[in-house]
């Protein structure tokens, strides 16, 4: 027996079969699916990198761990180090998306960027700041190392995100106060971060503000230039220090000092070419016992190579660009240009952190010493990128429909918003008792309900004007003033068999448009033609 579907059955296969897709009006958990499919996913591919790297650092650092007296001899030290920032991380994203981006973005900027600021200048300190590497990019704050440098990428994100909003889709600045801002606002700090020096943070922080600035509305070759002379200054500024020139020069030829300068990068590929297609197996790494250096932090993407193969690092760039992709829908979404620039800018930096890691393991690029988002160990690591999680979460909570021209027609619609006093009608009157004209036996008749009320404006009497005489005009004698009204114009008023009044308005409108002598026109005829409609009667 073949079973019959519903209308709305049939109305949802066809459309299916169309290939148009309902997905407009599905609900998931009761928000549209157009904004909850990209939040799903966006903290989905989070979730995924969190877990999969923290069974990338133990795999990793779990030799390492057993054989430091810093790590107590536990072979699961860095991994719940790791544990603890990443709950802390998850404690402080959730309180930024519990909030409007609007508090982060507008009212608290200032706050921020104060604090990101003296957090700066406290790194270059010789009382707060920590060397490592070569480097000066952590405070010592007990027994944990703070690197402010990955928070204030955050700040820089929310500054830029109010300038650019502010100059392209609001009137709040000019070009001379956008500067000044600028300078202040995201120059400053960003020198600060290339003083420790920081260059990774410092290339991904200008990358990332470059296509905000081009999404924000900049013409396109004026952001390519900005590109090409960013590019040219680093390289320029790296060059001239030995620290950075000796980078550069190994990235070009690892094997030139495979023993000193160039071991990291030679121990990586060898990783990469143990690890095949399919890889050795998670935990069979080779390369981890104390072969590689940074295994579970900078070096990490080769230790994935080794164990997972080529599949494991093309499905942990996969993970990466579905986070890229739920992170521009939820951008496009957003109320204003500030959160859609917001989400957009922590989406950006989080992919370009991870591509910068990448090359820099690929010999592609030179080292930064950047750890891969969610997936190399590193307290502050972990908790920036939770944390520019948060900011896409509050823009996705907040997300709404693009505004089109239907819905500002329906907001310049003002008939059922206008005030009552400014109406130009009366009391709103019952429809006429209206029956049939021959009632069914057994059948009551009743008049139709009362409309609801409503205001129109333009047109109509003047408002009140039968309050003001303290009755309404019932239809019977609405009806009897059309019927006077007609008399006086001449026209002729007729009743039918059942009783019902109508008025005569004479010939046809066709017949109306010509003059009395003029009767109708026939093809191909030229003589005179009768006027068959000069006797009949009107309607």
């Amino acid at each position: 027996m073949q079973r019959v579907e519903s209308a709305g059955q049939t109305t949802a296969r066809r459309t299916v079969e169309a290939g148009h897709g309902a997905f407009a009006d599905r609900y998931i958990f009761g928000v549209p699916a157009r904004f909850m499919a990209p939040r799903l996913l966006f903290l989905g591919a989070v979730a995924f990198l969190a877990l999969f790297g923290l069974t990338m650092i133990y795999s990793s650092s779990s030799i390492t761990a057993l054989s430091s007296a810093d790590a107590h001899y536990n072979a699961a030290f860095y991994l719940q180090r790791q544990l603890l920032f990443g709950a802390v991380g998850i404690v402080l994203a959730f309180v930024i998306a519990r909030f409007d981006y609007h508090l982060w973005v507008r009212k608290l900027l200032v706050v921020e960027w104060l604090v990101t600021l003296i957090l700066l200048l406290l790194v270059l300190t010789p009382f707060a700041g920590s060397d490592a590497y070569g480097a000066t990019r952590w405070i010592q704050v007990g027994p944990v190392n703070l690197q402010p440098s990955e928070f204030a990428k955050i700040t820089l994100i929310l500054v830029a995100a109010n300038l650019i909003s502010e100059y392209y889709e609001g009137t709040t600045y000019d070009s001379r106060e956008l500067i000044t801002f600028l300078v202040f606002g995201i120059v400053v700090p960003a020198l600060l971060i290339l003083r420790q020096p920081d260059k990774g943070t410092f290339t991904v922080v200008a990358v990332t503000l470059i296509i905000m600035l081009y999404f924000g509305g900049a013409p396109g070759k004026l952001c390519i230039g900005l590109l090409v002379l960013g590019i040219a200054t680093l390289a320029l500024v790296s060059y001239a220090q030995p620290y950075s020139r000796a980078r550069i020069e190994i990235m070009m030829n690892p094997w030139s000092d495979p023993y000193d300068k160039g071991y990291q990068l030679v121990q990586g590929l060898y990783a990469f070419g143990s690890g095949g297609v399919f890889g050795v197996g998670i935990g069979m790494s080779k390369q981890k016992y104390s072969y590689l250096p940074m295994a579970y932090n900078d070096f990490i993407f080769a230790v994935v190579g080794e164990e997972l193969g080529l599949v494991g690092t093309l499905g942990m760039v996969a993970a990466f660009v579905v986070l890229l992709w739920a992170g521009l829908k939820i951008a496009r979404y957003a109320p204003d240009l500030s959160g859609q620039l917001a989400a957009v800018g922590c989406t950006f930096i989080i992919v370009a952190q991870m591509l910068l890691n990448v090359s820099g393991v690929l010999c592609m690029f030179p080292l930064s010493g950047k750890p891969i988002p969610f997936v190399s160990y590193g307290g502050s690591s972990i908790m920036s990128s939770l944390m520019l999680a948060g900011v896409v979460m509050s823009v996705s909570l907040q997300s709404k429909l693009p505004q089109t021209e239907y819905d500002d027609r329906r907001s310049e619609w003002s008939v059922t918003s206008a005030p009552r006093q400014e109406s130009f009608v009366g009391e709103p009157t019952p429809r006429s008792a209206r029956r049939t004209s021959v009632p069914l036996a057994g059948t009551a008749t009743s008049a139709e309900p009362t409309r609801g009320r409503f205001t129109v404006l333009g047109g109509g009497r003047e408002p009140g004007a039968e309050r003001a005489g303290g009755s309404s005009t019932s239809p019977e004698q609405l009806r009897r003033e059309r019927e006077m009204r007609a008399r006086a114009n001449g026209a002729r008023v007729t009743s039918d068999r059942r009783g019902r009044t109508r008025i005569d308005l004479g010939p046809s409108a066709s017949d109306r448009l010509r003059t009395r002598n003029q009767g109708p026109e026939v093809r191909g005829y030229d003589g005179p033609t009768r006027d068959r409609r000069r006797d009949r009667r009107g309607r």
